[in-house]
């Protein structure tokens, strides 16, 4: 499955409130919040001794990332950018980030 044909797949079970943009861009920017700190508080636990990473936790986590990447195919649905875009245009940046030394750094100017 590319990206592209996920983004389509994704809002077919994509149920929020759409009364504005900015409450639409609200819900969907806290959505990856939440399911970010999720995938962080798992990892968390296996810092702190609560279990070890074995298969379910690899999976248990993998669930989670795979909320991440829901929320943020909608949000660049909304956006108006095909989620592949949103990859090529994030890879571009880090290979010009490596090739400038930069990819350790703050980062964030193009």
């Amino acid at each position: 499955m590319t990206f592209d044909e996920y983004q389509v797949e994704t809002n077919k079970t994509a149920e929020y409130p759409r009364y504005n943009i900015q409450n639409i861009l609200s819900y969907l920017g806290l959505g990856i919040s939440g399911e970010a700190g999720e995938v962080a508080n798992k990892i968390k636990k296996i810092l702190r001794g609560d279990y070890e990473l074995n298969e379910q936790v690899r999976i248990d986590i993998a669930y989670e990332l795979g909320d991440c990447l829901w929320y943020i195919s909608e949000l660049a649905k909304e956006l108006k950018f095909p989620l592949s875009y949103i990859a090529e245009m994030n890879l571009n940046k880090l290979k010009e980030r490596k090739k400038k030394g930069n990819i350790k750094g703050t980062g964030d100017n193009r």
